[in-house]
């Protein structure tokens, strides 16, 4: 990692921003784990990111940044400690508590977990809490995602989210719930609330909630690294094949996702060329772990769909009469809003864009889809496939309003420009025969 020079500000700031993306869940999770307390340590950890804004300009960025930022905020933590004695003798009976319940093994060998965010991934998916509490306090927590990126990983208001997190921290702290790997028994039990939590973070970094960039390739690889390291961990869970596979297959694709300057392209419009053949060949294997040896799963079916575009020379070979059957598939193990809009997008690519469109249509009451950019952007290019110019402006109105990045709002500014810029025939319609077809995570991606 780069230094900065003492006074210069902008890059000693770059690098700070950078530590702490890459750092924050280590950080966080050793102090979690050495204090037990989530709130405690938030603190501290961001008191630490405050003393490195301070000192780093006049010193320089230190050559091991992170063990900096962890010194900095044990140091701070017996601050805080020594102040409130009342906190501290709280801590000291949850300590005692929690090694009473699991005495601690070596740090590098906890349950054979051989990194602190995933001991304390599985740690948050304890089934004391509410499923949507577990992964909104993990993805905040832990992944490092913002609670505006929560709450849109969830398509809930900021709001609402917040108070899912707060709810989620006082439950553990309430009921005295161990900060503790559990058992090889109870690991399984608790893996899917755990991949979830992986696959949303991947999500974020596939398809950023907000910003100038399309993509955060940093969360997208770290969510693959995790991945990982649970399929090694646990390599009879065919799911965790299925969600290992299904990341690699749309991550292979992500140097032809962004044009000049960021811009999005669109799947009909990638260079295919670019897409990385070693990861695609490496999912593909996946799949067929995860499809083998029992009924297909969540993350199982929605890798084959990635691989069959992968697979595909182009969109109009590709065959959306099996990916529209995988999608059935799929909605019949999750029946979501968004895996809905997937498959009508697939239909649409299947039979045409009316017959996309009228199931789109039928979800035009889902609550979770209200302020989904992508559905509002769905709408907008069947219509114009269809010569509804005037009712694809509207559509691609919506979905600008809603669209929370930069290169997103850019592409549909301009295809906003050229619906409004088209004149409308007597008798218009149909005038393309195909029209940008669903790409990425394949339904469940924002729960």
């Amino acid at each position: 990692m780069g230094g900065g020079t003492p006074g210069s500000g902008r890059p000693v700031a770059s690098s700070v921003e950078s530590v702490f993306r890459e750092e924050h869940g280590l950080l966080l999770a050793s102090l979690v784990r050495r204090y037990g307390d989530l709130d405690l340590a938030e603190e501290v950890a961001a008191d630490a990111i405050e003393a490195a804004l301070v000192h780093w300009p006049a010193d320089g960025v230190p050559a091991r940044p992170g063990a900096w930022l962890l010194t900095t905020a044990r140091r701070k933590a017996v601050d805080r400690l020594r102040r409130d004695r009342t906190y501290a003798d709280r801590l000291a009976v949850l300590k005692v508590d929690a090694d009473r319940a699991d005495p601690a093994p070596p740090a590098d060998t906890v349950g054979g977990l051989p990194d602190e965010r995933l001991q304390l991934f599985f740690t948050c998916a304890h089934p004391a809490l509410p499923a949507v509490d577990r992964g909104a306090l993990t993805l905040r927590c832990l992944a490092g995602l913002t609670t505006p990126e929560v709450a849109r990983a969830f398509l809930v208001p900021t709001a609402t989210m917040a108070q899912r997190i707060v709810r989620a921290k006082k439950k553990i702290r309430e009921a005295r719930i161990p900060f503790r790997v559990p058992g090889a028994d109870e690991l399984p039990g608790r893996l899917p609330g755990v991949l979830q939590v992986v696959y949303s973070l991947f999500t974020e970094g596939y398809a950023a909630s907000s910003g100038e960039r399309l993509q955060r390739l940093d969360l997208a690889e770290e969510a693959i690294r995790l991945a990982r390291i649970l399929y090694r961990l646990l390599p009879a869970e065919r799911e965790a094949a299925g969600l290992l596979g299904l990341m690699l297959l749309i991550h292979a694709r992500r140097a032809a996702r962004t044009g000049p300057g960021g811009a999005l392209v669109l799947l009909d419009d990638q260079d295919r060329g670019l897409w990385d053949r070693t990861i695609i060949e490496e999912g593909r294997g996946l799949v067929l772990v995860a499809l083998t040896g029992g009924p297909p799963g969540l993350y199982g079916v929605q890798a084959a769909i990635a691989a069959l575009h992968d697979e595909a020379a182009d969109v109009a070979t590709t065959d959306w009469p099996q990916i529209v059957a995988l999608y059935d598939v799929l909605y019949g193990l999750t029946p979501s809003p968004v895996v809905a809009l997937n498959r009508a997008a697939a239909v649409a690519m299947r039979d045409g864009p009316e017959a996309g469109l009228a199931l789109l249509d039928t979800l035009a009451g889902e609550p979770l889809l209200r302020g989904h950019h992508p559905y509002a952007a769905a709408r907008a290019d069947l219509l114009r496939r269809l010569g509804r110019f005037p009712e694809a402006a509207a559509a691609y109105r919506e979905a600008l309003a809603l669209a929370g990045t930069d290169p997103e709002r850019a592409h549909l500014r301009r295809a906003l420009d050229e619906v409004e810029d088209t004149p409308v025939a007597p008798g218009a319609g149909g005038a393309e025969p195909r029209g940008p077809a669903p790409e990425g995570p394949a339904g469940g991606v924002r729960p």
